[in-house]
């Protein structure tokens, strides 16, 4: 069975496979890293599968080795005869064998509910040889307490909430799985702006069949208390007991209890639910990481303490790798800090494309950079034909944000900072107020928008969706006012976009004003760069009589059919504006090797300073980016721009910015074929130009706001 996937992995696995049980059902695993101690991860089989695990992988990956793998009944592993009773031996047998089938020896044991710790507890019980540790999260050891007070059955028989009573046991029917799995999953998520996580365990409950959720079971395990309490006694490893105080399946006094009888340690997680490990990961990682530490022989402590006056400054720079405008502004601020902070280290966690630009730049990238999870491969692989729904992708990297925030926690715990920058480092900003205990220097965020909005033609369901992640970001500002010690808005506060955050939540400009700063727009180059135009153009080989066309769509692949289109509207565009050249720019994402090439295009890969081919042209074609239309409009270019479908930044915060500065003509793809762009091309050429003045000292402001904490 094929699993359904929310979003690019954030890794993938070195190895993987089937093991085969003793009855024939073939298991998928995974194993990923290479570390000293091994750590199984165990499904909450059959109602989800080994993804529930998927914010902890690629961290303890970079530290041990990691095995996971799907219990028969859900996700890539096979189904059991579904016409018999399920075996209370089933798990404990499944997961010896996925274990020998993995080579995994003795390992750590990390499980949730009774799925994972009573199977784990079986095993270490069992085989006392092969466990060197259990993690037992929100355990559902039966017997040891009376059910969850809240705890009633119900039998579903169509989706709805049943009057008087709550849906826990399995639905009745197909038709009712998904109704069963929403209703379940959210309670089992009772922390507010819980919705991606329910969305995504309701996936993962539906890549099983509804047949083996409504198997009878055979004998258990144990049958009496004093049984099970028999079993736990038998275990002689080391137990970490993680529960949230509001778990909705498993009642709080059992974890208690099973510590209490075990001499395991008990951390509660207050205001918690069931599945912590999805809805707060970075707790829950760094918790497993540390028990699985105990067991490996500690690293020799080898450094070197400086006193205080011969330690340089030191800031760590975290700029986002959706497109390549967070890089060059990042670097204007970086050298203006330089200026005005003499001596100061500037250290990069960034990723491609941005490493390729700022390797250009002479700027220093941290080593841990190379541990960090691909975005721009998730922005490239959620693309359609000139289309991005932003929204939706930004929710779906909350994998990818969760590795990426765990480098970034990695490094400043390891070394010392005197200051970080995040430029609309999201997994940055997010995490920390969800941790802010793990904010250990000054901090400053940088953005250019406020605010997700949601598309026409995404319904009520959307609106819902993006007020939820606004009014989380407002809570989290209002909960932990000081621990961004500068907010600066990229811009002017006329560039916020007019309208509210939400229902009953504040108006986007209010808002930005009273915790934002305003740095004016940066451009990322002085305007001497570009002030002598046809010094530049002799520069760059143009003659006096090119009409020069200048198509550049991005530092991602979602730009590639926006390329196409242009060169078809080549041809006639030509006919049109006699002399005319198109250059197109396929950046450092796309293979220019794979652009049409007919009729005279010229094509190139990645351009540095790109900036000075804009401002060289006569017009240009762009998607709705904000950094490339700026740089137009800087340089005082005629343009087109295309936002990208279902791009609420491009087609809302941009189009405002433009808007107010007058610039550029918009285009829709969908409508505008190549003869519409060849005929707006020589209509944008013709037009009188009158821009609003980009004011050129953003980086210089901006830096000026940073260099207080300094």
């Amino acid at each position: 069975m094929s699993v359904t996937e929310t979003g690019t992995r954030s890794r993938e696995p070195d190895e993987h496979g089937y093991a085969t049980a003793g009855d024939g059902v073939r298991l998928y695993w995974e194993v990923h890293g290479a570390g000293a101690t091994t750590i199984v991860l165990l499904p909450p089989n059959p109602i989800s599968h080994s993804r529930i695990w998927k914010a902890q992988v690629h961290y303890l990956a970079r530290h041990h080795r990691v095995v996971l793998y799907d219990g028969r009944g859900n996700g890539r592993s096979d189904s059991p005869d579904t016409t018999q009773r399920w075996l209370g031996r089933w798990r404990a047998d499944d997961c010896l064998t996925v274990m020998d089938a993995t080579v995994a020896g003795a390992a750590v044991l990390a499980g949730i509910c009774g799925d994972g710790v009573w199977t784990s507890i079986q095993v270490a019980a069992a085989h006392p040889d092969r466990v060197l540790g259990i993690v037992a999260v929100a355990p559902g050891v039966p017997l040891l307490t009376p059910p969850h007070e809240n705890r009633a059955v119900v039998r579903v028989d169509e989706v709805g909430h049943p009057p008087g009573g709550e849906k826990y046991n399995a639905p009745d029917n197909a038709r009712a799985h998904r109704g069963f799995l929403e209703f379940f999953f959210g309670e089992m998520f009772p922390e507010p702006h819980s919705t991606k996580q329910v969305e995504d365990a309701v996936a993962y409950g539906l890549d099983g069949p509804v047949e083996v959720l409504l198997m009878d079971e055979a004998e258990p395990v144990a049958e009496t208390k004093e049984e099970v309490e028999a079993i736990c006694r038998r275990v002689r490893c080391p137990m970490l007991v993680v529960q949230g105080e509001r778990d909705n399946c498993q009642p709080y006094g059992r974890g208690l209890a099973l510590a209490e009888l075990v001499g395991a340690e008990h951390i509660g997680l207050a205001g918690t639910g069931h599945i912590p490990q999805a809805r707060h990961p970075v707790l829950v990682n760094r918790l497993i990481h540390d028990f699985a530490s105990r067991f490996e022989p500690p690293a020799p402590r080898r450094t070197v303490w400086t006193p205080a006056p011969l330690r340089s400054r030191r800031a760590l720079m975290v700029c986002s790798p959706i497109g390549l405008g967070h890089a060059w502004r990042d670097v204007a601020i970086a050298r203006e800090l330089r200026r005005l902070v003499p001596g100061l280290e500037v250290q990069w966690l960034a990723q491609p494309p941005v490493t390729t630009l700022l390797r250009s730049c002479g700027e220093t990238i941290h080593p841990a950079s190379a541990a960090l999870a691909p975005e721009a491969a998730h922005v490239d692989a959620e693309a359609g034909a000139h289309e991005l729904h932003a929204f939706h992708m930004l929710r779906r990297l909350d994998e990818i944000f969760c590795a990426n925030f765990m480098v970034f926690a990695d490094v400043v715990r390891e070394e010392r900072f005197d200051l970080w920058i995040a430029d609309e480092a999201w997994e940055v900003d997010y995490f920390l107020h969800e941790n802010p205990e793990l904010k250990t220097a000054p901090y400053v965020w940088l953005t250019d928008f406020v605010g997700v909005l949601p598309m026409p033609g995404g319904g009520e369901r959307e609106a819902f969706l993006a007020a939820d992640w606004n009014a989380q970001m407002v809570e989290h500002v209002a909960r932990n006012p000081r621990l961004r010690d500068r907010s600066i808005f990229i811009g002017e506060p006329d560039d916020v976009v007019p309208g509210r955050l939400g229902p009953g939540l504040p108006e986007m400009r209010e808002w930005t004003e009273e915790h934002f700063r305003f740095a004016g727009y940066i451009t990322g180059f002085q305007p001497d760069e570009i002030a002598d135009r046809e010094a530049l153009r002799a520069e760059l080989g143009y003659r006096a009589d090119d009409v020069v066309c200048m198509v550049a769509a991005g530092g991602s692949a979602v730009g590639g059919p926006l390329l196409r289109r242009a060169v078809e509207a080549f041809p006639e565009a030509r006919e049109r504006v006699p002399g005319l050249r198109m250059i197109v720019v396929a950046g450092p994402r796309i293979d220019p090797a794979t652009l049409p090439h007919d009729g005279g295009v010229e094509s190139r890969g990645y351009v540095h300073r790109l900036y000075r081919e804009l401002a060289a042209c006569d017009v240009a074609i762009a998607h709705g980016g904000l950094s490339t239309t700026m740089e137009l409009t800087a340089a005082e270019r005629p343009f087109l721009y295309f936002p990208l479908q279902r791009h609420f930044e491009q087609n809302r915060h941009v189009a405002h910015r433009l808007d107010r500065h007058g610039a550029g003509r918009r285009m829709d793809f969908a409508a505008d074929g190549p003869a519409a762009v060849a005929a707006a091309i020589e209509a944008e050429l013709r037009r009188p130009l009158a821009y609003r003045r980009v004011t050129p000292d953003g980086a210089v402001r901006a830096a000026g706001l940073i260099a207080e904490l300094l």
